[in-house]
C-alpha cells in the first residue's frame, strides 16, 4: 500500500484536507515528502513547510520553481541556494557569499556543486583549484571558462582531472593539442572528440588506441580522408559512432551503407542528413525500431508524402512515426493494412475516436498500447482496451495515465498485478474521490 500512497499524494485532485495529512505524515517518511514537493500546487507556506523536513525535499522544491529567493537562506541552506542559482531564480549576490562559504565546506559533494555554479566568482575557483579532492578539480576542469585555470589543471598528476579539462569545450585549442598526447588514453579520447581541438591536429589520433579512435569518429570537423580511414577501422564501435556524425559526407554514407555490421547501418540511418534514397534502403536491410528518425522529422511535406506512398511498409512505418504530419498522410497512415504501420501512428493526435477505433478492429491487442498513448483518446475506447483479457501490461499502464480515463478504467489499473500500472492509476485526478480518500486511508 505505501507505494499507491505516495502515488496518490502525487494526484491533482487530492482534497485539501487530506493534503494536509499527508503533509504531516511526510515528515517520518522520505518517499512521500518527495512525492509532495513535485506537486505543483503547493501554497508557499506548504512550501516552506516541507522545505523545512530537510535538504534534499528543499533542493526538489527548489527545482520545481515552489521556492522563492525571499524563502532561502543562503548561508543555513547553501545547496538550496545553489540549485535557485542553477535554475537562474536565484539572487545573483549569493554567488559571491555562497562562493566564500562553500569552497572551503567539510563536504566535497557541495565544492563539486559550486564548480558548476553560474557566476562563480574568480576568489572561490581559485580556491577550488587548489582543492586535495580529485573529484572537485575534475568537476572544476569540466565547468571553468578560464584558460589559466585549465592550463593549471591540464597539468594536474592525476589523469581523472587532465580528462575533464580535455572534455571542456572552453578549452583553448592549444591546450587540447597537447592533452592528444596525454599518457592516459582515456584524457586521449576526450580531447580527440572535442570539437574545438582542430580537425587536422586531432586527425593525428587516428591510428591511436579503439578507445581514441571512437570518439575521433565523433569529432564534427575531421579531413575528409580521416573519416574513410575510420570507415575501414575494424572495431565496431568506431565505424558506429562514424555513422552518425554529422560531418561525414555522402560518399562515405553510400559505403557505409553496405557494411557488414547491421549495427553501424542502424546508426546511419539516425544521421541527421541522410539522404532519403539511402534511407529507404536502410529501412529495409535493417531492423530500425519504433523512432522518430532525425530525418524524417526534418523531412517537408511532399517528401513525408511521397515516403507514406511507399509500397515498403517498413518505409511507411519510419513516416508514422512522425506526430506532426499533414493530415492527410495521417489519415492515409490510420488506414494502413499493415499492423506495424498502425500502430506507429495511432498515438498520432488528431485522429478521431472512429479513426483510432476501426485501428482497433482491424489488429486488435496488437495496437492497443499504441492506442492508449493517443492524447485524444476517448474514453469509451480505453474502456473497451481495459476491459479485454487478457490487455497488455503496457496498454493498462497509458490508460492509467490518461486524461480520458473513467473510473471503471482505472479500477482495472488499480487491481493489476504491475506496481507502475497501479501507481499511475493512482495518481490520476479522474479516480473518484472515494477511492482516492481510501488509498491516503
Amino acid at each position: 500500500m505505501p507505494p499507491l500512497l505516495h502515488a496518490a499524494a502525487r494526484n491533482p485532485a487530492l482534497p485539501p484536507d487530506l493534503l494536509g495529512r499527508l503533509l504531516d505524515a511526510a515528515d517520518t517518511d522520505e518517499e512521500l515528502a518527495d512525492a509532495l514537493a513535485d506537486r505543483p500546487d503547493l501554497d508557499p507556506a506548504q512550501a516552506r513547510r516541507l522545505a523545512g523536513r530537510d535538504e534534499d525535499s528543499a533542493v526538489r522544491l527548489a527545482r520545481g520553481g515552489a521556492l522563492r529567493t525571499t524563502d532561502v537562506d543562503p548561508v543555513t541552506r547553501p545547496l538550496v541556494a545553489l540549485t535557485l542559482l542553477d535554475e537562474g531564480r536565484g539572487d545573483p549576490a549569493w554567488a559571491r557569499q555562497l562562493a566564500r562559504q562553500l569552497a572551503r565546506d567539510p563536504d566535497p559533494y557541495v565544492r563539486m556543486r559550486l564548480c558548476s555554479c553560474p557566476g562563480l566568482p574568480d576568489e572561490a575557483a581559485e580556491l577550488l583549484a587548489t582543492d586535495e579532492d580529485t573529484a572537485v578539480l575534475a568537476e572544476l576542469g569540466l565547468h571553468t571558462r578560464r584558460s589559466d585555470l585549465l592550463a593549471r589543471l591540464a597539468a594536474h598528476p592525476e589523469a581523472e582531472v587532465r580528462r575533464w579539462v580535455a572534455a571542456n569545450e572552453a578549452a583553448p585549442p592549444r591546450l587540447l593539442t597537447a592533452l592528444l598526447a596525454d599518457e592516459d588514453v582515456r584524457t586521449r579520447g576526450q580531447a580527440a572528440g572535442n570539437p574545438t581541438t582542430p580537425g587536422a591536429v586531432a586527425a593525428r589520433r587516428v591510428d591511436d588506441h579503439p578507445l581514441v579512435r571512437q570518439r575521433l569518429s565523433e569529432h564534427p570537423a575531421l579531413p575528409v580522408e580521416t573519416y574513410h580511414r575510420l570507415a575501414e577501422d575494424p572495431a565496431l564501435r568506431v565505424r558506429g559512432s562514424l555513422a552518425e556524425n554529422p560531418g561525414i559526407d555522402l560518399p562515405l554514407m553510400h559505403r557505409l551503407l553496405d557494411d557488414e555490421d547491421p549495427d553501424v547501418r542502424r546508426r546511419l540511418a539516425r544521421h541527421p542528413h541522410v539522404p532519403l534514397d539511402l534511407l529507404q534502403r536502410l529501412a529495409v536491410a535493417v531492423r530500425i525500431g519504433a523512432a522518430l528518425l532525425p530525418r524524417i522529422a526534418r523531412a517537408a511535406p511532399d517528401e513525408l508524402t511521397a515516403l507514406a506512398g511507399s509500397s515498403e511498409p517498413r518505409v511507411r512505418m519510419l513516416v508514422a512515426e512522425h506526430r506532426d504530419l499533414p493530415a492527410a498522410v495521417r489519415d492515409r497512415l490510420a488506414a494502413d493494412p499493415d499492423a506495424a504501420v498502425a500502430k506507429a501512428v495511432a498515438p498520432h493526435p488528431g485522429l478521431t475516436s472512429a479513426q483510432l477505433t476501426a485501428v482497433l478492429d482491424r489488429f486488435g491487442t496488437k495496437v492497443a498500447t499504441a492506442l492508449a498513448a493517443n492524447p485524444d483518446a476517448p474514453a469509451a475506447l480505453l474502456d473497451r482496451i481495459a476491459a479485454t483479457e487478457p490487455v497488455p501490461i503496457k496498454a493498462l499502464r497509458a490508460i492509467a495515465a490518461h486524461r480520458h480515463a473513467t473510473p471503471g478504467a482505472l479500477a482495472h489499473c488499480l487491481a493489476s498485478p504491475d506496481p507502475r500500472t497501479a501507481e499511475a492509476a493512482a495518481a490520476n485526478p479522474a479516480l473518484p474521490p472515494d477511492v482516492l480518500r481510501a488509498l491516503v486511508g
